[in-house]
């Protein structure tokens, strides 16, 4: 009975340093996983208005970066025109976490920046991905509160706030506000984009420069194609940047990048689109390419003042 009880004894333990030891990295996969955000990012997803052109509406409309179906990036001028009914709005996001914010990418992806006149491939390239930037500040709601955006308009990056931020220009000053919008239920934030080079700025509340353009609403099942350059209610999903087989996972991919960031094109100038991980503001001092992805707290510590408390310890960053 004694030698018995040992001998159980030893199994018992056994199994159990093996279940530790198994265990042990599942436990460590599953505290590193990313969260699941799908809730925050459709919650700040902005109401988009895009502008068009009438001598090339439907190369205005916003798009999945795999519209045509693979991530080879440099045949994506050549498809655009292929059938427009394959330009479903689609918007790829991303959410970096902090202990006191979060930090909401929207990339607004377009198969062309074109012009409407002869170029000699001057002012034209393949592949265009302009976004915001939105700063949401935790505060004991599901979803927090809107402090402040930050969009990209090619070489430029312009901050805005809504109504009732505290937050104050910076080493950068504040553009404008953000217009809130009801949709869905609750109130968003607007974004406006130029037609033909699709820069990003805020919303001034007016109709399209030219009368038509397309007003892109965030939906959780529903991605549509614009019925027209100057449909007024067309329905955008979401697309996670680190989704498996996403944009994240072809960052190492020759048919996709380039170069670190940089999107592989040949019509026009070459090699001339950057995504998130690459965007740059030209002029505004310390902060580096990139860092609206990879250190979005030292971006909005350069770009406003007034910040209250915060924190700079990261939670979730996928880009690091």
């Amino acid at each position: 009975m004694k030698n018995g009880s040992v001998g159980y004894m030893k199994y018992f333990v056994m199994m159990l340093l093996t279940v530790m030891i198994v265990a042990s990295p599942i436990s460590s996969v599953s505290v590193l996983a990313a969260p699941d955000y799908t809730d925050l990012a459709y919650r700040w997803a902005p109401v988009h208005y895009q502008d068009t052109d009438d001598t090339d509406a439907d190369a205005d409309y916003i798009t999945a970066m795999n519209y045509d179906g693979d991530w080879v990036m440099n045949n994506n001028w050549e498809h655009q025109d292929d059938d427009a009914s394959r330009l479903k709005g689609s918007v790829t996001y991303s959410v970096t976490e902090t202990q006191s914010h979060y930090f909401l990418i929207y990339t607004f992806y377009h198969p062309r920046d074109w012009v409407d006149y002869p170029d000699f491939g001057l002012d034209t390239h393949e592949n265009d991905a302009e976004g915001a930037m939105m700063i949401v500040r935790k505060d004991g709601t599901p979803h927090g509160k809107l402090e402040g955006m930050v969009t990209v308009y090619h070489n430029d990056f312009y901050s805005y706030t809504p109504a009732g931020s505290q937050l104050t220009d910076g080493k950068e000053n504040i553009d404008g506000s953000i217009r809130m919008v009801d949709y869905g239920g609750v109130s968003r934030p607007t974004t406006y984009q130029d037609a033909k080079g699709h820069g990003i700025y805020n919303w001034n509340g007016k109709n399209f420069p030219g009368g038509d353009g397309v007003v892109y609403y965030p939906d959780r099942q529903t991605s549509e194609a614009p019925s027209s350059g100057n449909d007024r209610s067309v329905k955008y999903t979401l697309v996670n940047t680190f989704a498996p087989g996403g944009l994240w996972d072809h960052r190492f991919d020759p048919d996709t990048f380039a170069s670190w960031g940089t999107f592989k094109g040949d019509n026009g100038k070459d090699n001339a689109a950057n995504t998130a991980w690459k965007w740059n503001d030209s002029n505004d001092g310390p902060v580096e390419a990139g860092e609206m992805a990879t250190d979005p707290v030292h971006l909005m510590e350069v770009y406003f003042g007034n910040l209250g408390s915060y924190s700079r310890t990261y939670v979730y960053n996928g880009y690091r």
